[in-house]
């Protein structure tokens, strides 16, 4: 149990006085690059779907 306490403990200073946190700016910036990306990759993975399903339709109507 002392292991686990000890663990604890350590965790909270590294978590409180060691580690670098990241600016309210630099933290909203990354955000929304974050949701831009995501919107042009869900973007472009539609048009390739809508791509391969027009293909296949192509091809099951032969």
């Amino acid at each position: 149990m002392g292991k686990f306490i000890n663990y604890v403990k350590e965790s909270a200073v590294e978590l409180t006085k060691k580690t670098t946190w990241p600016t309210w700016d630099k933290l909203q910036s990354s955000a929304i690059l974050v949701m831009v990306t995501t919107v042009i990759l869900a973007l472009v993975l539609w048009l390739v779907d809508l791509a391969f399903q027009n293909l296949m339709s192509l091809i099951y109507t032969l």
